[in-house]
Order: C-alpha cells, then sequence, then structure tokens
C-alpha cells in the first residue's frame, strides 16, 4: 500500500513541542484563540501518527499536555469546539437513538466458503461482461486473455457504520440498520479515536464513506478483564462488545471503550474513482485509516491464494475476520454489472474455516423471548475459540437437543457461526446415558409449553413475567409506538424500581413517580407522560404491530387495520375472515387468532381500554388535497389532540407517521415537542409547523378545522 506523503505543518506544537505554556489569565481572546488552533491541529495530526499510521512522535505525557492546554483553552474563552478533538469524551446521554436514511444503500454480500462458489462468482462476472462466449463448463483458461483485476481486503467481523463529512467536517454517522435506513450514532463515533473529526488533504464538498467499527482483540481482552475485576458481566466476543459500545445512549460510556475502524468504500462524492484500489489509496490522503493487507490481484486462483494467506495468519491478527471480500477493481465494469435488491453482483465474500474447540457442559437453562419462545442455551466451562472466551452456546430448539443428545457432564465441540454466534455442533464425549429434558412449563411463569414444529413456546401470554417485560420494551420501542423517552434503558429501570410490570402499567405512571428516579427531572417526566397520554389513540395498525402479535408485522398490521374499522371487529373475526386479508395466509390467521383466544392478552387489552387507550381505524381519504405528503406529530396542540390531527390529515390525503425520516414532509410541533424527533428534523431539513402556521397550512389547503 502506498501513502502520499504529507509535510508537517508549520505548527509549533508538532515535533517535540514545548509544554511549558502562559497563565490563560495572561492571554488575550484573539491569541488564545489562535493558540487553541494551532493546538487542535497538532493534536489531529498526533492522533493521526498513533492511531491511523501506528507512528506516535511524542510521548504520552506530552500529549496529555497539550489536549489539557486546549480543554482549559476552549473552557475559559468559552471558544467553539465543534469537531475538536476534546468533544470525543463524549457528549450529554440520549433518551434513545433516532433513524437516518443512508445516502446511498449500504448493500450486503452475497457469501460462501465453498471454492467453488468463489470460481463460480468469477464465471458469472466474465458471462456478464461478454468476456467470454464459453458454456457453464469452460475453463478457467477461457478468460487469459482479458482477465479481471480483483482487490481483495479482509472481511472484519465489526459493526458496518456509514459516515458523512461536509467540507471535511465530520457531520454524522449511522450503523448499516436495513440497509436504507441505520441508527444514527453520532456523538457515539465521534469519540472514537481513529475517526477523523476534520479531514485533510482535497477533499470533496460532499463525502460519505463507509467503515467497520471493531474492538481490536488485546483492547477487548484487556477491557474484559477491567470488567470482571469490577463485577461486571464479560463480554462474550469483540464484535458483541462493538455493537453494544456504538449502541450506548450515554457517549461517554463509548468514549471509554477502546473501539477502532477501517474504512474501505465510497458511497458518495463528487470525485469519480477509476479503481476500488484508487479509492483505497486515496483515503489515507483524507486521514481515514485503511487495512494494510488489502491487495490486487490478477485474477480468481491468486484471490483464493490470498484468502489461504489469511487463513494462515488469522490468529496473529489484532482484529477479528470471518472471510474476503473479492471486489472487481475497475468500477466501470462494477457499474456493467449492477447489483441485486441486497447486494452488489461485483462483490464476493469468501469465508474462513469454522474455528472450533473443546469444552464441558455445566448446566443447559431455558429463556424466554418476546413471543413466548423458549430458548435452550449452555453454560460451558470457558474455552478459548479463536481468542473469544465462550462460556455460553444456543441449542436453538428441542429438536437439536434431542438429534445431539447433549447432556450437563458431556464434551461438546464448539463452532462459531460465521466467526460470531457460539454453538454446539457435536458430543464428543457422553457423560451419562441420559439427554438433557426439554421442561414441559414455562421456567419463568410455569405456564404449559407447546411445540409447533421444531421450535417450543411458553402459552402464559401477557401473563408471563419475562414476555411481559418483552412485550413493554416493543410495545413502546420505534417499532411499536414509538413513545418518545421511553427507551430501552429507561425501561429497565421501571421496571425494576416496580413501576412498570406490563403494557398497561405504562398508562398508570405519574410525572411524581418518574420525577424522583435517577437521571430524570420535572420536564423529562412531564414530556413522558404527555407522550404516553398522545399514545392513547393511536392508529389502528400501529397499535396491532406494537401488541406483538406472532407473525403480524407492520405490513399485516396495515393490511388487518384497513379491512377491519375496529379493534373489536379485528378480535371478532374467525380465521375464514382473517385469511381473506391481503398478506393474510391460514399461518398468520391462525396466530391471530390464537392471540386473541388467549384469556390472559384479554384480560390486557381490558386493562388497556380502562385506561383510555382506544386505537383509531384507518379512514379512507375524503379528499386527496394532501396526497403524497408524510406528516409527524409532537408535543402537545391546543386546539387539537394529536389523534384529532392525525386523523384530520389523513381523511385529505396524508399519511401521519410517528417517526421522523427522509421521506417526512412536516414536522407539527406543539408544546414541549420531542427533542429526539426535533433533530431528526433538523438533520432531514424537515419544515418545522408550529401550531399556528399548521392552522394556516390547514386553511391554505382549504381543510376546515373546527
Amino acid at each position: 500500500m502506498s501513502h502520499t506523503h504529507h509535510e508537517r505543518p508549520d505548527n509549533p506544537y508538532i515535533g517535540d513541542p514545548e509544554t511549558e505554556f502562559e497563565p490563560v489569565d495572561s492571554l488575550t481572546e484573539a491569541t488564545a484563540t489562535t493558540q487553541a488552533e494551532q493546538l487542535r491541529e497538532a493534536i489531529r495530526y498526533h492522533d493521526r501518527q498513533y492511531y491511523v499510521d501506528a507512528d506516535p512522535e511524542i510521548p504520552d505525557r506530552t500529549y496529555d499536555a497539550l489536549f489539557s492546554r486546549l480543554q482549559t483553552l476552549e473552557e475559559a474563552f468559552d471558544l467553539d469546539t465543534t469537531n475538536s478533538p476534546t468533544q470525543r469524551v463524549g457528549g450529554s446521554p440520549l433518551d434513545e437513538l433516532g433513524t437516518v436514511d443512508h445516502v446511498e444503500p449500504m448493500l450486503s454480500i452475497d457469501s460462501s466458503g465453498d471454492i467453488d462458489d468463489v470460481r463460480e462468482f468469477d464465471r458469472r462476472v466474465h458471462a456478464d461482461l461478454g468476456l467470454s462466449s464459453e458454456t457453464e463448463q469452460a475453463s478457467l483458461d477461457a478468460y487469459a486473455d482479458d482477465p479481471v483485476e480483483y482487490v481483495c481486503e479482509p472481511k472484519f467481523d465489526g459493526l458496518s457504520i456509514e459516515i458523512v463529512y461536509e467540507d471535511g467536517q465530520y457531520t454524522r454517522a449511522a450503523t448499516r440498520g436495513d440497509g436504507e435506513t441505520g441508527e444514527d450514532v453520532t456523538e457515539n463515533v465521534r469519540t472514537i479515536a481513529s475517526v477523523p473529526l476534520v479531514l485533510r488533504g482535497d477533499v470533496p464538498e460532499q463525502l460519505a464513506v463507509r467503515g467497520e467499527v471493531f474492538m481490536p482483540r488485546d483492547a477487548f481482552q484487556a477491557h474484559n478483564r477491567e470488567r470482571i475485576e469490577r463485577g461486571d458481566e464479560p463480554f462474550a466476543n469483540p464484535r458483541n462488545a462493538a455493537a453494544g459500545t456504538l449502541r450506548q445512549l450515554d457517549p461517554s460510556v463509548t468514549a471509554e471503550r477502546p473501539l477502532d475502524c477501517f474504512f474501505f468504500d465510497v458511497l458518495d462524492s463528487s470525485r469519480s474513482f477509476d479503481t476500488n484500489w484508487e479509492i483505497h489509496e486515496t483515503l489515507p490522503d483524507w486521514g481515514l485509516k485503511v487495512n494494510d493487507r488489502t491487495a490486487v490481484v490478477d485474477d480468481i486462483e491468486t484471490a483464493i491464494d490470498y484468502r489461504e494467506e489469511l487463513v494462515s495468519v488469522r490468529e496473529a491478527l489484532d482484529y477479528e475476520v470471518d472471510g474476503v471480500v473479492i471486489s472487481v477493481n475497475d468500477r466501470q465494469r462494477c457499474d456493467r454489472l449492477g447489483r441485486t435488491a441486497r447486494a452488489p453482483r461485483w462483490a464476493f465474500a469468501y469465508k474462513l474455516p469454522v474455528r472450533t474447540e473443546e469444552t464441558t457442559v455445566r448446566d443447559i437453562v431455558v429463556q424466554v423471548g418476546r413471543t413466548g419462545r423458549l430458548t435452550p442455551v449452555t453454560l460451558l466451562d470457558p474455552v478459548e475459540v479463536a481468542g473469544v472466551t465462550v462460556s455460553r452456546a444456543s441449542l436453538h430448539n428441542p429438536d437439536q437437543i434431542e438429534e445431539l443428545g447433549v447432556d450437563v457432564g458431556d464434551r461438546v465441540r464448539i463452532e462459531r457461526a460465521g466467526d460470531v454466534i457460539p454453538y454446539v455442533s457435536e458430543v464428543t464425549d457422553h457423560d451419562t446415558d441420559t439427554s438433557f429434558t426439554f421442561p414441559t412449563s414455562c421456567p419463568v411463569c410455569d405456564s404449559p409449553v407447546e411445540q409447533e414444529g421444531p421450535l417450543a413456546f411458553c402459552t402464559g401470554g401477557l401473563t408471563c413475567p419475562m414476555q411481559r417485560k418483552r412485550s413493554v420494551e416493543h410495545y413502546a420501542s420505534r417499532g411499536g409506538l414509538d413513545i418518545e423517552g421511553v427507551g430501552e434503558q429507561r425501561l429497565d429501570q421501571l421496571i425494576d424500581t416496580g413501576l412498570v410490570e406490563s403494557i398497561p402499567d405504562l398508562y398508570d405512571l405519574r410525572q411524581s413517580d418518574l420525577a424522583r428516579l435517577d437521571g430524570w427531572g420535572e420536564k423529562s417526566a412531564q414530556n413522558v407522560i404527555e407522550e404516553l397520554e398522545a399514545s392513547k389513540e393511536p392508529p389502528l395498525d400501529e397499535f396491532l404491530t406494537a401488541l406483538g402479535i406472532p407473525e403480524v408485522g407492520a405490513t399485516t398490521a396495515r393490511a388487518l387495520a384497513q379491512e377491519f374499522d375496529s379493534l373489536d371487529e379485528l378480535v371478532d373475526a374467525t380465521e375464514t375472515e382473517l385469511q381473506s386479508v391481503p398478506d393474510v395466509g391460514p399461518t398468520v390467521a391462525a396466530e391471530i387468532r390464537g392471540f386473541f383466544d388467549n384469556d390472559r392478552n384479554v384480560a390486557v387489552l381490558e386493562k388497556l381500554r380502562d385506561r383510555g387507550v382506544d386505537p383509531r381505524p384507518i379512514k379512507a381519504p375524503t379528499d386527496t388535497v394532501l396526497d403524497g405528503l408524510t406528516i409527524v406529530f409532537t408535543g402537545s396542540l391546543d386546539q387539537f389532540t394529536r389523534s384529532e390531527a392525525q386523523d384530520l390529515v389523513e381523511r385529505y390525503g396524508a399519511n401521519a407517521t410517528t417517526s421522523v425520516s427522509g421521506t417526512t414532509d412536516y414536522l407539527v410541533a406543539g408544546d414541549n415537542p420531542g427533542t429526539n424527533k426535533l433533530e431528526s428534523a433538523e438533520e432531514h431539513d424537515t419544515t418545522v409547523l408550529d401550531e399556528s402556521e399548521f392552522v394556516s397550512f390547514l386553511s391554505d389547503h382549504d381543510i376546515p378545522y373546527e
């Protein structure tokens, strides 16, 4: 890999800087501003030398002195700290992570560990490019006169992210999510030292890059040691550690954990590139860290050799890899090859062999999920599987237990699926002649267990404490009613303090109860109470999604709400009537009927109704003057309840949703609006209307509102 040489900036704090500073109170504001900018430039330079180039030039104590001086100046003179290195310590805690639309889709990559599949990928590339008229049985020698160059790079076992820079300044970061939208982790990624907050060189005005956030293996082990010493549960593996750290609601927690990042692609830029290798060489010129094992190869056989070499050095790497990404180098050829709905046709991941180790089963426990599914988990003597300590592994379902014949005391072989998820692949030595007996009643609520195909379920429904906890989390989440301010961490707090045991308890919360809790205040407590009040009249489809009925996602819930005018009609519908709804087949109909036939679930619905929860029907528009518009409401309005406002705009063709995204046209903000929604609106450049402006909007469209 070659890097363009960059000369040091002419800066007194680069090289062997003097750290004896004049007193702050002797400086003018102009002098302090100049010195602060020099310190920022120097710290960025030394950050690159240390975190990106692995070539530090100054001792840690000197770096610490520069950093401390910068912090002092910024505080003393109230200087602008936007993208200053001092912001890596983490900002204020968030209520929950928002979502953002990616500038370009972040696609998956087709993969396989079979060498024949890799060669088939190469054959398809040549055939689609018209480089050979040979049949599928043609030998690889048919391509020798017109070879395809490939770029080979390790497939990192971390968390994929998109980072956006504007005029070289760090602006936004998001997880991959579903490929179209991801979680907003801007403040958390800001704390990662190898992610530059200001780029260098001739950078495009708009730049979106793709990278992989990971926790180095040495740092992972050191961090786990610290967690155990202070009594915390250790992380299972570096990938889980990285993913959990990046999704922290408190950026200062992220800042304390040793994350790193490699960059490998440009998602969007005003600059064009002829080859993918050119991207690899250009990223470091901008200060973005790339992996030094990336290489260009002449053909697919050399790419296969690259993978074998990576296997041989795998254990010596300080980062986890689970394969090799093989990409066509020529960007014009990539454009010609195109993509499927989920993956590019010009790239393929050649997976590395699965790692295995043996250990002893010490116990088998059964976990209960939100839908009541029971999952058996083995507790193991800790064993190192490819540098990761594994102490538990899933057995998936009762059939697998029976097939393996596993029991407590057995010696078993442990593999890591995709080098991430540990599982039991076989029993190597039986300690007894018996195997573990799967429970016939729920280990949490003692309700009967029913088996559906290979899976087992607790029949306790929403009266099972574990199912209740998971159902409350889902009900309030973005995938449910999106009750702002009631994120996962706050729900855990409410459940742990006994304020909430089931969904109806949310509507019994009082502002005074919330304000007394750690981390809450009068305003945040008031906002949550108002959000809960506003959620009492949700659209029927969103309410059905929030209930977590098995097999009923957002699409199916919408179809049901369009077919049935009320919750009562749906509850009384027969399986035959349910199957007449588009997207509802026999299996889904049986799940819906079973959910509403469960006395415990019916009791929860009755309690919700007693507390004023009344889902409103989806009405066909009476006019289409607002057709195509998406409108979100937040805060309290004087002239309308939130449900009245939503009903009103939907009657005239608009789509009233609960969360702001890139497709939102207007956010109507009343009193005490949700902070996350306002920030999302600003990020997506969504028009924000106050109540008077909303009334004017209705008048402009000849919509009666009184």
